[in-house]
Formats: C-alpha cells, sequence, structure tokens
C-alpha cells in the first residue's frame, strides 16, 4: 500500500531552500527523504516543530537531501499529524523509531494510540 505524508512539493534540503520556502515562524511539520528515479519523494524521517519549522528543519541539514513541510495551526495539530504519520510508516524503512513526544505541558495524547 502507498503511504502519503500528506504534503506537496519537495525542496532540497539546504539553507537557502528552507529560508526560501518556509517564511512563516510557525508550528508544522516536515517530512525529510530523497527522490527516487522516477521522482517520487521517499520518506526516511519525519517530524513536528511546535514554535518556528525553518528553525527545526534546519538542524536536519547535511543528514537528508529534500524536505517537504506543512504548516500547523497550532502545536497540537502539529503533534497529532506527527503522531498519525508515526502510526501509518512501518518503522523498520523509516529513521523515526519513538513515538513522538507531546509538547510540553499539553494535556492530550496521541489519539492512535489504545
Amino acid at each position: 500500500m502507498k503511504r502519503s505524508i500528506g504534503m506537496k512539493s519537495s525542496y532540497a534540503l539546504t539553507n537557502k531552500s528552507v529560508d526560501d520556502e518556509i517564511t512563516e515562524i510557525s508550528a508544522g511539520n516536515f517530512a525529510l527523504g530523497y527522490e527516487s528515479k522516477s521522482g517520487l519523494f521517499v520518506v526516511q524521517n519525519f517530524g513536528r516543530s511546535d514554535t518556528d519549522l525553518n528553525h527545526e528543519i534546519k538542524d536536519w541539514i547535511g543528514k537528508y537531501k529534500r524536505f517537504k513541510f506543512f504548516y500547523a495551526s497550532s502545536p497540537k495539530s502539529a503533534f497529532i499529524k506527527e503522531c498519525k504519520n508515526y502510526h501509518a510508516f512501518d518503522k523498520n524503512k523509516i529513521d523515526n523509531k519513538n513515538h513522538p513526544e507531546k509538547p510540553e505541558n499539553a494535556d492530550y495524547d496521541c489519539p492512535y494510540c489504545n
């Protein structure tokens, strides 16, 4: 079954590209990976920022080739999207091995855990 991270275009993971594409200081989600020979974005890792998506993605420069991103309306919505991705992807095929941690002082939990 084909998995989708629910984000549009991918971009080169460079300081310039991150600054050109992520222009808002915002919570959000990101996917990291590479483009296959057929042009498909292959997810290797994903995550979120509760405050500054641009800054968070830059920590991954040099570790992955490309990124996708999605602005979130709040830290809670970013957490929920990250949890959804965590539960959807095969842990043997991505670098994310641990369940996402909820935002500091959050009074909610992952809606996908039993």
